[in-house]
């Protein structure tokens, strides 16, 4: 697996100022959240920021998946919006131009993935009505994204309509496709699913593309510097060894901008440390 880094985690900094301090501390994978100011996909310069960013990409020798949480790139009142279960189907238009963008920037860059949710239903719809809108958009998705070979990460989240592996086993009676998986968020699984987080991984192997990290406490979605949660990180580690697990393993700390280059050193001092461990007891294990 190859540690990395969320720039929403960053947004002080330049994107290429970013990636030069995940660079620098050993990072070699980075979650790039396309924003108005890291690879905005509607500015005229857009073709000549993805090839900087390929070539800083080369230069560092990471790997990308490109991220489209950004808060309010597409509505600079609401946070978040619109999104594939909004009630118009001009605003889900939007969000379908914007994540067919993003799949085009992550084709140029040869990304893992392109990670998205579903949103947060703000009106009265009937559940089957939500699924009807969210597969909708998705199909179109779908189906662009495996013309442009690109894959699909799709992240249940807290609080919003796909939030958990069920909702999402769910989801996938109703819409799939070829390269249609899984962006698993560490903290997202403690906070809500039943199961410990190592069976979730095994369960899902096959469906992951990328994976976000960071410490959480259960049933409450607020993503935590490591050592601040309750997550047993030693066998989430084990476990993500066990799988082969060779993709990105990406900190997300969105809300940590103000302290970025202490908690990007402190993010990749713990992981490493702690896939150290992991690696020497494969190592001292007994062969029976």
């Amino acid at each position: 697996m190859r540690l990395g880094y969320n720039t929403n985690g960053l947004t002080g900094h330049r994107w290429p100022q970013a990636l030069e301090l995940m660079h620098e501390i050993g990072y070699r994978s980075v979650a790039l959240t396309i924003d108005h100011h890291c690879l905005d996909p509607y500015s005229p310069s857009l073709p000549l920021e993805i090839d900087r960013a390929r070539q800083t990409l080369a230069k560092y020798d990471m790997i990308s998946c490109i991220e489209t949480g950004a808060r309010f790139l597409l509505d600079p009142r609401h946070k978040h919006e619109p999104t594939l279960v909004s009630r118009l189907p001009e605003e889900r238009a939007i969000r379908v131009d914007f994540l067919k963008r993003c799949i085009d920037i992550a084709r140029e860059l040869r990304s893992e993935a392109v990670s998205f949710w579903a949103g947060i239903v703000r009106d009265d719809a009937s559940r089957d009505e939500v699924f009807g809108r969210l597969a909708s958009g998705l199909r179109e998705v779908i189906d662009y994204a495996h013309a442009q070979n690109v894959k699909l990460a799709f992240e249940p989240e807290p609080g919003m309509f796909i939030q958990t592996f069920e909702d999402y086993r769910e989801l996938l009676s109703h819409v799939d496709g070829p390269g249609f998986g899984l962006c698993v968020d560490i903290g997202h699984v403690h906070c809500l699913e039943p199961k410990p987080i190592a069976d979730c991984l095994t369960e899902w192997r096959d469906r992951i593309f990328t994976i976000h990290i960071e410490d959480m406490n259960r049933g409450v979605h607020d993503h935590l510097r490591f050592g601040e949660g309750t997550i047993d990180f030693p066998s989430v580690l084990k476990a993500l060894r066990d799988l082969d697990y060779r993709g990105g393993l990406n900190v997300e700390l969105s809300r940590h901008s103000h302290i970025a280059p202490e908690v990007l050193l402190e993010s990749f001092q713990c992981l490493t440390q702690l896939v150290r461990d992991t690696s020497d007891q494969k190592e001292n294990t007994p062969h029976v």
